[in-house]
């Protein structure tokens, strides 16, 4: 497979730490940029410790570790001791994006913000990732992914009216602000290729959230609709959410009028089309619990497995609700290969396979070049390519500044 080479040349100093700023450089490696991870020297990136088997948390080369890291290399810097920050400087001077996620003013204090820098690099990118952003009342405020889901609403429109507020099964915070960042990074690229200046980029966990809740935020400032939790229904149309069927669950979107017409042919209800409490759109919405009843009963014949195709032939829209490892071997997936394998990830005695990103290209499909780095493995190249000969590495090492 070739592989995407949109960003190459572009080199990026991943300083970031768990998953929204290593899953946001993560996409950057992918593109083709040279992605060094500056670590702490002897601990290195929280998410080495962290992962469903202790053997790889133990050795530092943790399951949450593997999945964003993969494309990066490695270099451990003090970044508290005067050598290595001299060290970081020349690697900034060298470099076209600098991403952070201390909480804000942590790298000022340091004397290594982005004013700092951009004396070193006038047109360097510098991306500061945090909970809130850089300025307002909670800006100090520690921020972890379930934290920004309570604040911004997501909990409260997630689960059931007897369930919720409820957190979303996954980082669902923290990707949303790693891929905004990764996507305020690239466009900060394209405008610095026309104009040659650089940028200070804020994101917000916080915000980047709110913007991705689409519909929930929008029905509220335009609408004035308070959204509510409506646990797997669809709050814009009926019938839309989940079904029981004679085996599994079944989503289905009958979003349109037709749509509905059909599904009542196929499951053999046709009446229902007539019947006045679900006659139309809004008559169904006022009534999409009886209906969801009265299509139950039908879909009770087949298992889902079997209705999935035979509603999407028709032209309604429908998939089997499937775990994470059944949608992982999916031939949908698999056939596209979206899963990369490495066989030879130095610390790690087994495969390591990873997602790549979540889109294709006709020049050539983003993906991680090697591995994801043992801590440090590559401090002694780096620091070579700086201009650091043997015996300045070696002491730097036994001043503990890398």
């Amino acid at each position: 497979m070739t592989r995407a080479r949109l960003l190459e040349g572009v080199r990026v100093l991943d300083l970031t730490n768990v998953l929204a700023g290593p899953f946001c450089c993560y996409q950057l490696a992918q593109l083709g940029a040279e992605v060094i991870k500056v670590e702490v020297p002897g601990a290195g990136d929280l998410a080495r410790q962290l992962g469903a088997d202790p053997a790889l948390n133990a050795a530092g080369m943790g399951a949450s570790f593997l999945a964003q890291n993969a494309g990066k290399r490695s270099l451990t810097l003090n970044l508290k001791h005067a050598a290595g920050k001299e060290a970081f400087r020349r690697l900034a001077a060298s470099a076209d994006v600098v991403v952070e996620n201390f909480r804000p003013g942590v790298m000022a204090r340091l004397g290594l913000g982005y004013d700092d820098l951009k004396a070193l690099k006038p047109d360097l990118i510098y991306c500061a990732i945090s909970g809130f952003g850089q300025d307002g009342p909670l800006r100090a405020n520690p921020a972890y992914d379930q934290i920004i889901q309570g604040l911004s609403g997501v909990m409260s429109v997630t689960g059931s009216p007897h369930t919720a507020p409820l957190r979303v099964g996954y980082p669902v915070c923290d990707t949303m602000g790693g891929i905004t960042a990764a996507f305020a990074i690239v466009a900060a690229l394209f405008r610095r290729a026309r104009t040659g200046e650089g940028e200070a980029i804020d994101v917000s966990m916080l915000e980047a959230t709110l913007v991705a809740m689409g519909w929930a935020v929008s029905n509220w400032l335009i609408a004035g609709v308070r959204p509510t939790p409506m646990g797997n229904e669809n709050m814009s149309a009926a019938p839309s959410g989940a079904f029981r069927t004679g085996r599994g669950l079944l989503n289905i979107a009958a979003n349109k009028q037709e749509q509905f017409e059909i599904l009542c042919r196929l499951v053999g209800r046709e009446e229902l089309i007539r019947d006045p409490r679900f006659a139309r759109r809004d008559d169904r919405k006022l009534n999409r619990y009886e209906l969801k009843t009265e299509l139950e009963q039908a879909l009770g014949a087949r298992t889902a497995a079997e209705w999935a195709p035979a509603l999407n032939t028709a032209g309604v829209p429908a998939g089997e609700i499937l775990s994470v490892p059944e949608i992982l071997e999916h031939p949908q997936v698999s056939g596209r290969e979206l899963i990369k394998r490495f066989a030879d990830t130095p610390g790690v005695e087994r495969e390591v396979p990873v997602v790549r990103a979540g889109f294709r290209l006709a020049h050539g499909d983003p993906e991680p070049k090697t591995p994801p780095p043992a801590l440090g493995a590559d401090t002694e190249a780096i620091l070579a390519e700086l201009g650091y000969d043997a015996g300045e590495i070696a002491a730097l090492r036994e001043e503990k500044a890398i």
